[in-house]
């Protein structure tokens, strides 16, 4: 298991690599003059060249982006080209309440999902077909639809939330939780669909394994045989539909957070990217990753320890 491990770590660190060399050069390609975008159009080319030289514009990209490498790997991502905030205390500030936002999200659809899930392979009927329904309708409407139709519901017209977020430094944890809730309900509702019809699809397909059937010969409850047995062997088709989910919310959250005012890492990668400020825009994507990446190391680890086959290959 050790070695398992060391090795999707190290193929890890292949693709965080590449993709930093990828979004470097494409960063590279696109930025345009950035001293004019940060000194204005009344800067002249002298005040420009000096800009440039400060920020190491001048400098050929292999360079620069050794010069970033370097300093990445000592923990420095550098610092806005606008703000002059450091990239490393953006993140600090931002990652935990967009983290907070996923992890209550993916936890509450992992308990959901897999309720409605079991519950609709096993009793058929109007529970299959609410699932099933459900499913479609989650599939076909954006979280970001969701979340506007919550704010002005529920928010705006109800006034049971805040409609825009109330965190802030020293801020209670009551205050987290009103401003995350409605956040936290636009997410859930597209995830629960989805993973309870997969979720479903996979205890099915147990159910009709042989094994269901002898080990209901010998009499075992059929409680025991649901979660003992099935659940355990569907559990892996499941996480790996979560393990997608969350990756995919990583992306959806930064519309999510524009909606509800969330100082998290959507604001920040949207304003980064519209004013091609480099060294937060690598620090977005270089956290993004390193989440993927772990998140699928988690998975393969549970699938591991849910199935023998895997642990003994």
């Amino acid at each position: 298991m050790i070695t398992f491990i060391l090795k999707r770590l190290g193929s890890g660190l292949v693709v965080l690599f590449a993709v930093s060399i990828l979004v470097f050069s494409l960063l590279y390609v696109s930025s345009g003059s950035i001293a004019r975008n940060i000194l204005g159009d009344q800067a002249t080319p002298e005040q420009l060249a000096v800009k440039e030289a400060e920020l190491g514009l001048d400098q050929p990209i292999i360079t620069r982006y050794l010069s970033w490498l370097t300093g990445a790997l000592q923990g420095d991502l550098g610092a806005s080209w606008f703000t002059s905030e450091p990239v490393a205390g953006a993140l600090a500030t931002r990652i935990p309440v967009t983290m907070t936002m996923v992890a209550a999200a993916m936890i509450l659809i992992a308990i959901i999902a897999t309720l409605l899930g079991v519950a609709a392979a096993v009793k058929r009927g109007w529970v299959d077909r609410v699932v099933q329904i459900g499913a479609i309708i989650g599939d076909s409407v954006p979280g970001f639809v969701i979340g506007i139709i919550l704010v002005t519901v529920l928010a705006i017209q109800l006034g049971l939330f805040p409609a825009t977020s109330t965190i802030s430094p020293g801020e209670p944890a009551s205050a987290w939780v009103l401003s995350l809730t409605l956040p936290v309900i636009a997410l859930l509702i597209n995830g629960v669909t989805g993973g309870a019809q997969q979720i479903r699809s996979a205890v099915i397909k147990q159910l009709e394994r042989d094994y269901v059937r002898t080990l209901r010969s010998r009499g075992i409850k059929e409680r025991e045989v649901l979660f003992r047995h099935v659940l355990r062997s569907a559990a892996p088709a499941g996480l790996t539909v979560l393990s997608l989910q969350l990756i995919g919310m990583l992306g959806g959250v930064v519309i999510i957070e524009q909606i509800f005012a969330l100082p998290g890492m959507g604001p920040l990668a949207v304003a980064a990217t519209s004013q091609s400020d480099q060294p937060v825009v690598m620090g977005v994507v270089m956290y993004t990753v390193a989440v993927v990446i772990l998140v699928n190391l988690i998975v393969d680890l549970l699938n591991g320890w849910l199935n023998p086959k895997v642990r003994a290959s």
